[in-house]
């Protein structure tokens, strides 16, 4: 590659899961987790699923801004978050077509687009 020649990089977005309301019923989570595998599975073959969290417990701790700690989080159990991932996608909208194809709206969950900030990455 030329030096005067630069790499652009596409945009990297997460995925916040929320919510999931049959996610925990017996019957449904062995057919739920199935739709997850195969999702990222995809994902991974096709290249834009670059990292994948695995879900969330549902304790935690919160740091406050006088640096005390409190248990939680204490969300609305409707909007804690299930877990995340990070893709690569040319823009929003194909992130947002993307998210459409993960399995939490079958469960009735929903699902934070946000693109990641790219800090410090100027362009030449």
């Amino acid at each position: 590659m030329k030096s005067t020649e630069r790499i652009i990089e596409m945009p990297k977005y997460m995925f916040v899961y929320r919510g999931c309301e049959n996610c925990h019923e017996p019957e449904e989570m062995q057919k739920f987790m199935q739709l997850w595998m195969d999702w990222i599975q995809a994902g991974e073959e096709a290249g834009w699923l670059i990292d994948k969290g695995d879900g969330l417990e549902p304790g935690g701790a919160t740091v406050n801004s006088d640096l005390s700690i409190t248990d939680g989080p204490f969300a609305e159990s409707k909007e804690l978050v299930g877990g995340y991932s990070m893709v690569e996608a040319p823009d929003m909208d194909a992130a947002i077509v993307l998210a459409k194809g993960s399995p939490i709206a079958v469960s009735g969950g929903i699902v934070e687009v946000r693109e990641l900030a790219n800090v410090g990455m100027h362009e030449e």
